[in-house]
């Protein structure tokens, strides 16, 4: 699954940024999860804290907050906008799991709803990223 290895990116960055910013201590990470990723939240939160188990002492209260991103879509040709949701319940099993992996596919089975056209850029809701870290820094 993919959300381990998001995980451990998650944790490497607050890693990173700890050493950077001088913190002895993670008190929060906030993570904006985009819709179009598919990331099942479970299993990423339960990722991301069994690996935080190996670094105690960086991360021993450390409070994991997830944010999810609507994913909206805008029509190149047209200019209509419409969100993921309202075309989910259109894909079969195979396609969902293949933008699940792969979201730049989105533009093969979720053409424009209203002029079908499949060239349309993705105005949010794509991509994991680190909001903000919330340190203890070092007396």
């Amino acid at each position: 699954m993919h959300e381990w290895a998001l995980a451990e990116s998650v944790v490497l960055t607050a890693e990173k940024t700890a050493k950077e910013q001088g913190f002895e201590e993670i008190r929060e990470i906030t993570v904006q999860l985009g819709q179009l990723q598919q990331i099942e939240k479970d299993v990423f939160e339960f990722a991301i804290k069994e690996i935080i188990q190996t670094q105690k002492s960086l991360f021993k209260k450390t409070n994991i907050q997830l944010q999810e991103e609507k994913a909206v879509f805008k029509c190149q040709s047209c200019g209509h906008k419409w969100m993921f949701e309202d075309n989910t319940k259109k894909l079969n099993p195979e396609e969902f799991e293949a933008i699940h992996f792969v979201p730049e596919v989105a533009h093969i089975y979720m053409p424009c709803p209203q002029c079908k056209s499949p060239d349309f850029e993705i105005v949010q809701g794509r991509g994991v990223w680190v909001n903000s870290i919330v340190g203890k820094e070092r007396d």
